[in-house]
């Protein structure tokens, strides 16, 4: 299938790690030109490379969500650079799943805030294209209690909620907005990897709960991003695509 995706401007926030560097690499994969953020300049350097060598267009700057003026000014930069914007993901997270004041803080500015911030920064451009999507990533745990719920399911949750909301206020306005909910998710380097040295436990009690016997991948993530934000996918919006293996049971009305 051809996702109508050639040429298209992109912006992933965090995409350099895990389900948004996989974002990123289908995107160029699709023949979009993307500009993604990260906060390590050398794994800017290092992705950028990386999609050079696969015959992509990336470039990436260096970046701190929680910094709103920051964030802003990348967005009306990058649009200028890119003359416009299609697309816009808001993938980037604090995984601040524990307790503590400091882990709110940390998920409503980064999670939350740094979504609401990138779609109101982004708008103007998606509209004047004709064609705009939003993605925001949130999780299974936005959607139902788990080991994650407080700061980062709350959070997570939210998203579900803005996003919802952002599709019926843009409906008229050649924008969608949609969520992407990724069930555990395995990569080298990321959070299940982590729990699987630190907590054999508790990876091997999540791992039972997926009735496929095993986790997701970045890459089947990013697929169902690309997807959602593609013209392919011209008449849904206002959806939580939830990617997980059937590990959560609940029934979306």
């Amino acid at each position: 299938m051809d996702l109508q995706l050639t040429d298209s401007r992109v912006l992933v926030t965090g995409g350099t790690r895990g389900i948004g560097r996989a974002i990123v690499e289908a995107f160029v994969d699709e023949g979009a030109v993307v500009e993604f953020c990260a906060r390590d300049a050398a794994e800017i350097e290092a992705m950028e490379k990386a999609i050079a060598e696969r015959g992509g267009r990336a470039t990436g700057v260096r970046l701190d969500v929680r910094d709103g003026p920051a964030l802003t000014g990348w967005v009306e930069a990058a649009a200028g650079r890119l003359g416009g914007l299609d697309a816009v993901v808001a993938n980037v997270s604090a995984l601040a799943a524990g307790p503590g004041e400091e882990n709110w803080y940390a998920s409503f500015e980064v999670d939350l805030m740094g979504t609401v911030r990138l779609a109101t920064a982004a708008l103007p451009h998606l509209e004047a294209g004709g064609r705009g999507s939003i993605v925001a990533i949130s999780s299974v745990s936005g959607r139902e209690a788990d080991f994650a719920s407080g700061p980062y399911g709350t959070m997570k949750t939210a998203i579900v909620g803005y996003i919802a909301g952002l599709a019926f206020q843009l409906a008229g306005r050649g924008v969608r907005a949609n969520v992407v909910s990724p069930g555990n998710t395995y990569f080298a380097g990321g959070f299940w990897q982590g729990i699987e040295r630190g907590d054999p436990d508790l990876f091997r009690d999540s791992l039972a709960l997926n009735p496929t016997g095993r986790m997701g991948t970045a890459e089947e993530m990013a697929k169902a991003v690309v997807f959602l934000s593609s013209p392919v996918s011209s008449f849904t919006t206002g959806t939580n695509l939830v990617v997980d293996g059937a590990l959560t049971r609940g029934i979306q009305l």
